[in-house]
């Protein structure tokens, strides 16, 4: 955007000067400082850690899914709200009363024997939860 002196004759007077915004290095540090953000975004998550067991099928996309998360010590975590060892079932059936998808998503740890996630899966199921799943981590390709 520039503007123009005008000193009576229509021509411009001598030594005037156009005054211009040059957005140039603003859109440079916009474009930087985006990157940034976009790059750090995805690390702010923190969430429960399990050493997930390595499955070859790819993971389904869900949205506001229910996961109930299984550590190695078998502490149990219904999105990330830890449920006291005896509560699972009454917290199952309070978290589920008024959804219409009745699916939990189990996260165990690897460690953890397979007794206590099929008992685990036995609790889920008295609970009334009609469908299951289990979450894995992707084996890496060669």
């Amino acid at each position: 955007m520039a503007f123009k002196l005008d000193d009576g004759d229509g021509g411009r007077r001598v030594g005037s000067t156009l005054a211009e915004i040059n957005i140039i290095p603003l859109v440079d540090v916009v474009l930087v400082l985006l990157l940034i953000f976009m790059l750090t975004a995805p690390m702010m998550y923190r969430g429960i850690d399990v050493n997930l067991p390595r499955a070859a099928s790819r993971p389904t996309a869900v949205e506001e899914r229910m996961v109930l998360t299984l550590t190695r010590d078998q502490s149990l975590y219904l999105n990330d709200r830890r449920i006291p060892p005896g509560g699972l079932e009454g917290a199952l059936r309070e978290a589920f009363r008024n959804r219409t998808d009745r699916t939990l998503y189990l996260k165990a740890d690897a460690g953890l024997s397979y007794g206590v996630v099929v008992e685990t899966m036995d609790r889920v199921r008295r609970a009334g939860i009609e469908r299951l799943g289990m979450v894995t981590e992707p084996t890496r390709e060669r």
